[in-house]
């Protein structure tokens, strides 16, 4: 019955390992590209503390700040090491 269960899991390892990977590499590019991003938010969101709109500035800052890598892909980035970590566990039923 476990060979069973190993046997269907080894397609499972190589589906998880391929989509880590690319995730992997999309949470890079998207970092990079969103950390430019959110300095610019924050920039203009400076620029609006200027004008009297004092609330639209501050939620203009709390999105830069999910943008930041310091937000959204941090999350993101915990949950891709979960996906490894459920990776490794597949692994080890497998070669166990």
């Amino acid at each position: 019955m476990r060979l069973i269960f190993k046997i269907l899991a080894a397609p499972l390892v190589g589906v998880l390992t391929l989509a880590g990977a690319f995730c992997s590499f999309a949470l890079a590019i998207s970092g990079a590209i969103l950390g430019v991003v959110s300095v610019i938010v924050f920039i203009l969101a400076v620029v609006m503390l200027t004008i009297p709109n004092v609330p639209g500035a501050i939620a203009w800052m709390a999105v830069a700040f999910l943008i930041s890598p310091l937000g959204l892909p941090r999350i993101a980035e915990w949950l891709l090491g979960l996906l490894d970590g459920v990776n490794g566990a597949l692994k080890d039923f497998i070669m166990g």
